[in-house]
């Protein structure tokens, strides 16, 4: 039964929203999986969605993003997908489950509305843009 199953704490696992300027000079935002650890993860899902409320009261959702990587190598860094700011007043939600041997790990990273923002960026320096990091 599910709640059988052990799910340890993750560490070590990040989720960015990151801004940079393309060849036409203008601002794109992406989502990056960041992997810190020194193993590699294994069948990795994330799920994306956003939800959330409008001024008047109207109840919103995205269309919900499934990817999937077979591996993703330690120390190494996945462009998961662009990101609209259109939606930045949502919560931005992103589920990634995965695994390290047999042990599954998994863990809901969400972006609260309003907290992607330009007084809100930090220099991420695995990616060296300016974004939010989620730990």
């Amino acid at each position: 039964m599910k709640k059988d199953i052990e799910f340890p704490n993750v560490e070590g696992v990040k989720i960015a929203i990151a801004q940079k300027v393309n060849e036409l000079n203008e601002v794109e935002w992406e989502v990056y999986l960041i992997n810190r650890l020194a193993v590699a993860l294994e069948t990795v899902f994330v799920n994306s969605r956003g939800y959330g409320f409008e001024s008047d009261g109207k109840e919103v959702k995205t269309s919900q993003l499934r990817h999937f990587y077979k591996e993703v190598p330690a120390k190494e860094i996945i462009k998961v997908e662009m990101i609209s700011p259109e939606v930045f007043h949502l919560n931005n939600e992103f589920w990634v489950s995965y695994y390290i041997g047999n042990q599954i790990f998994d863990k809901k990273f969400i972006f609260v509305p309003e907290s992607i923002r330009e007084e809100n960026l930090i220099h991420i320096h695995q990616l060296d843009l300016k974004g939010i990091l989620h730990e």
